[in-house]
């Protein structure tokens, strides 16, 4: 995978645990919070991030417990670009990220679909 890509991935990534953080930290804190994100993680989010989260964006807050832990394993963002991408290729998927929502950040990892498929149609 490109230098670069690895890049915006790894900064994607460290954005998303930034904003996971805050949000358990604030619900460790708060019951109330801690209730309303468990029972409506749009709302919070959206009002959180003062963003609108896309409809067909599905947000699922769940609380381990003593005896059970998750691992949440991420969508591959580019798994499919294997190869050195060309230069007009790599422009693509850069100006896609430099459009990123929030949103986008936390589920496709900042490397939108639409980035990687214009990527793809260009290599």
């Amino acid at each position: 995978m490109h230098e670069e890509i690895k890049q915006v991935i790894t900064e994607s990534m460290n954005a998303r645990f930034e904003i996971e953080h805050k949000l358990i930290q604030r619900a460790w804190e708060d019951e109330t919070f801690k209730q309303e994100l468990l029972s409506n993680p749009r709302a919070v989010f959206e009002r959180e991030s003062g963003q609108e989260i896309p409809k067909s964006l599905e947000i699922e807050v769940i609380q381990e417990t003593a005896n059970k832990v998750y691992l949440v394993l991420p969508t591959n963002p580019a798994p499919d670009i294997t190869n050195e991408l060309s230069e007009e290729a790599l422009e693509s998927v850069a100006g896609g990220v430099s459009g990123c929502t929030l949103w986008s950040r936390i589920r496709k990892v900042c490397i939108g679909w639409s980035a990687v498929s214009n990527a793809n149609s260009l290599t």
